[in-house]
């Protein structure tokens, strides 16, 4: 409904307080007490950028990280910031998932490159595989691609930044795909099998993608990131999901996220500076979580 309204043309831009759920009615309400009984007046922000990406969680120094990874047994290497982008860049284009927790958690409903699980949009096998290794739910389920703000005309048909993951849009035309004859007689599931553009694990039936924008000033680390892996492969864009398995919260805490890394097929962690591969850990510390759950 948002893409709707931006495609629609009334408006220049578009700007959606990101938890708009039961989060955002405990934000009205202070905005409420704040502005009608307080008599503060309302101020617009023509920018729309004073949230500056909504990370207003808990966060955790180099050393407390190390300290809290160390006291669960966990094994890591402690890498400078630019060998920590190209490692985790190169695994994600080597078809690993990546657990990525830095910096503040994000307040509202999407994890928004602090704590997400980061994988290869190009993959048409990354969507199922996410589903069903790591978040423990039906593999038909969609991901959303994170891009960089000044590559996303290149790949969205989408004119305004998107920073809350807010926006649906339609893949790039010149990132689409021609459809065979027989990749149109698909139905029902059989569908998300045709690969329909150049980043496929993004990519919704009908063409479209839910789009999160990314920029130096509002998620630096993130944004090195997804650099670091169009450096790596020429694509500015990477699969972006919360830090969690299913019916469980993103992970707020580095012990959160060594319990997630262990318990699921992600690959890769990394923590801060912490950089954890799971080959490397002991193996009486895997707890493969999807026996906790029924099957979807």
């Amino acid at each position: 409904a948002n893409g709707k309204i931006l495609e629609d043309g009334r408006f220049d831009r578009l700007w959606i307080q990101p938890a708009s759920g039961d989060a955002g009615g405990a934000l009205g309400a202070a905005l409420a007490v704040h502005h009608q009984m307080l008599g503060r007046p309302r101020v617009a922000d023509v920018s729309g950028g004073t949230m500056k990406g909504a990370f207003l969680g808990p966060e955790f120094t180099q050393k407390q990280v190390e300290e809290r990874l160390s006291g669960i047994g966990a094994v890591f290497e402690v890498l400078d910031e630019d060998n920590l982008y190209v490692r985790c860049a190169s695994d994600i284009a080597q078809g690993q998932a990546l657990g990525w927790f830095q910096g503040q958690a994000e307040f509202g409903p999407r994890s928004l490159g602090n704590r997400s699980i980061v994988a290869d949009p190009r993959s048409a096998l990354t969507q199922s595989q996410l589903n069903l290794k790591v978040k423990f739910r039906e593999s038909f389920r969609p991901f959303a691609p994170s891009v960089l703000a000044e590559d996303c005309q290149d790949w969205f048909d989408l004119k305004t930044e998107s920073p809350y993951m807010l926006l649906v849009a339609q893949v790039a035309k010149a990132r689409l795909f021609t459809l065979r004859d027989n990749d149109a007689a698909h139905t029902g599931f059989d569908r998300l099998k045709v690969e329909r553009s150049a980043i496929p694990a993004v990519t919704h039936v009908d063409g479209s993608a839910r789009v999160q924008t990314i920029d130096a000033e509002s998620n630096g680390r993130f944004y090195k990131l997804v650099k670091a892996f169009k450096a790596a492969t020429g694509c500015p864009v990477v699969v972006n999901t919360s830090f969690n398995v299913r019916g469980e919260p993103p992970v707020l805490t580095p012990e959160d996220a060594f319990r997630c890394f262990m318990g699921t097929d992600i690959e890769v962690l990394a923590v801060g500076n912490c950089y954890l591969k799971k080959s490397a850990q002991a193996k009486e510390l895997l707890r493969p979580t999807q026996a906790d759950f029924q099957a979807d």
